[in-house]
């Protein structure tokens, strides 16, 4: 089995809310430590999306089994003011603090849709609730590039597309994981060496503006560039004037293996510089485009036929500039006590929440595409065959018994899933629903679980 990914860093078990913890100390003083589940999913899809594409399971797996408590963090929470009337035994809980439960989630690279749980977290309710945190900032920001660089990807009409999003990620943490999250969607690779070496990503760069600028003329620039890096000539072309960039570069011959567009009309100028590099018998030398780049753009661009080859896109793909936000949220669903279970459900207007453990169904029609999600009850449909679960089982007392899949394992599984669903789902702009549904069982635990709660207010 495939262990986890060692190489992606320890995420510090105070990477958590203060309320997380006071709530442990609360549980813990009051002696309430009994079996909980949680659930993570999504209220809602954004306006300007028809599905989202799950992305940092494998992460937060990590996160899970590495969760512990150092001196040093264990000290600092001894000497906040809020614990200084806390019994000094629930520190020592705390340094001896590990996930003991078990956890079932989607697939990286499945579609999902709203109130879905992604993950489920059944474990002693101490446990399940420190959790919260990192898991939502994990899961949110991972789903949110994977979803939008599925539209980019999809939008180049299988034209290259490379991750160019470092330096405008909120921080140096959020470049590696987006990166990653890039590439399980379908990008060929990225710029970020971090990234590359961590997750075995194919790592991609030209050259930058500052290399020319640096030298008394953009031929000499370009000359020393080859002259270091023979074999992998991608030569930036716009520093002052695109289209003599393009002639200069044609100068060096079948050397350049590329030119790259980063700014103005990339309709225009790419046809323009195909003619050049045509007439100078450089047919096979590529074209790249970058700057500001999204979807909307790069599919303009494809249905008038620019001759590009590949596309960078940096800020748009690492912030989804469009969608920035995710809904997702994490939340108590049952209780277990004494070996008797109880639905738990948040009734909150616009806020409400599915009780009990569940299972989320797909099912096919009869042209072999998905047609309708059901979210039920855990195990409500295993015996009927037709209908495929999407929530497995990964980490089960503790332990990992789920071999996890290889980053191109998981884009497999994506194209599977492109391939899957009505095209029309697959549309940049056109809102389209994809049909779900409670079962009748889920329904009734959820009227049982309301009205449970009614009875507890009088």
């Amino acid at each position: 089995m495939r262990p986890i990914d060692e190489s992606y860093s320890r995420i510090p078990a105070l990477f958590t809310d203060l309320y997380e913890i006071t709530m442990a100390a609360a549980y813990w003083d009051n002696k309430l430590n009994s079996i909980a589940t949680f659930d993570l999913f999504f209220r809602e899809l954004h306006p300007k999306r028809n599905f989202f594409v799950t992305a940092g399971i494998e992460q937060a797996l990590n996160y899970i089994l590495n969760l512990k408590f150092d001196n040093d963090e264990i000290e600092y929470l001894r000497n906040l003011e809020i614990f200084q009337n806390i019994n000094p035994d629930f520190f020592d809980y705390l340094s001896n603090l590990h996930f003991s439960g078990t956890v079932r989630a989607i697939s990286e690279g499945t579609f999902i849709f709203s109130n879905e749980p992604v993950l489920e977290i059944t474990a002693p309710i101490i446990e399940a609730q420190i959790l919260e945190t990192a898991l939502l900032s994990i899961i949110n920001f991972e789903t949110m590039v994977a979803s939008k660089a599925v539209r980019v990807v999809r939008a180049a009409q299988g034209r290259m597309v490379v991750e160019f999003g470092a330096r405008r990620a909120h921080g140096p943490g959020a470049a590696v994981a987006g990166a990653r999250a890039a590439c399980l969607a379908g990008c060929a690779g990225t710029s970020n060496l971090e990234a590359g070496m961590l997750y075995n990503l194919p790592v991609y760069g030209t050259i930058a503006h500052s290399f020319i600028m640096a030298h008394d003329d953009e031929l000499t620039a370009f000359k020393e560039f080859a002259k270091t890096f023979p074999q992998h000539v991608i030569l930036l072309i716009d520093t002052y004037d695109t289209l003599e960039g393009a002639r200069l570069a044609a100068r060096l011959g079948n050397i350049v293996k590329g030119v790259r567009l980063d700014s103005g009309d990339l309709l225009s100028l790419s046809n323009e510089v195909r003619k050049i590099l045509d007439d100078a018998d450089l047919k096979e030398t590529k074209i790249m485009a970058s700057g500001d780049l999204n979807e909307s753009r790069i599919q303009e661009l494809m249905n008038a036929g620019a001759p590009i080859d590949m596309f960078g896109v940096g800020s748009e793909l690492i912030t989804s500039k469009d969608a920035p936000t995710m809904t997702g949220v994490y939340k108590l669903v049952e209780t277990e006590e004494s070996g008797k279970r109880h639905a738990r459900i948040k009734l909150s207007t616009d806020k409400k929440t599915l009780p009990g453990r569940k299972q989320v169904y797909r099912n096919r029609g009869p042209d072999g595409l998905y047609k309708m999600d059901i979210i039920s009850e855990e195990g409500e449909y295993d015996s009927d065959k037709s209908l495929e679960p999407l929530l497995r089982t990964y980490i089960l007392n503790g332990q990992l018994i789920e071999e996890l899949p290889k980053l191109p394992q998981i884009r497999s599984h994506l194209d599977n899933q492109l391939k899957s669903f009505p095209e029309s789902l697959m549309q940049l702009k056109k809102r389209v629903k994809y049909p779900t549904k409670l079962s009748e069982r889920l329904k009734d635990v959820r009227r049982d679980a309301t009205k449970e709660h009614e009875e507890w207010k009088n």
